[in-house]
């Protein structure tokens, strides 16, 4: 099922990572599996590094708009990462499909997530986790 945040559709969205109204914007689109929330992708040449490879700092973003959207959609608030680690374990090409795959285990008033990017073939090419902090002063 596709999944949107909550202020999808105002004028004043303009995520970098998620609104399809930013034009140098990924304009990532979600679909809800329950137990996850997942995003699928495919970059071009503008947001490499070397040639023919995504900059890394591009998939940490798709990593943290998958997990702190799971988390926004969940409970309905903004939430703000408070923490997140990333690690590379594979290389993800230019002009290639992945996917990001996020995971949540909600608690003590912070939230946990983690996250992979998968290839086609589901090979695990970048893993991450988060913290996030629910907020509704946001």
């Amino acid at each position: 099922m596709t999944a949107t945040v909550p202020w999808a559709g105002r004028a004043d969205h303009h995520c970098f990572g998620c609104s399809a109204a930013n034009p140098v914007g990924l304009a990532l689109e979600f679909t809800d599996h329950g137990d996850s929330l997942s995003t699928e992708f495919k970059l071009d040449k503008h947001y490499e590094s070397y040639p023919g490879v995504v900059h890394g700092g591009i998939l940490a973003v798709i990593c943290d708009e998958t997990m702190g959207n799971l988390v926004v959609m969940r409970l309905g608030v903004p939430a703000v990462t408070t923490s997140m680690r990333t690690r590379y374990v594979g290389v993800v090409r230019v002009g290639a499909l992945h996917r990001c795959v996020a995971r949540a285990e909600f608690g003590d008033g912070l939230v946990r997530t983690s996250a992979e990017v998968l290839d086609p073939d589901g090979v695990v090419l970048g893993t991450a986790t988060a913290t996030y902090r629910p907020r509704s002063d946001v």
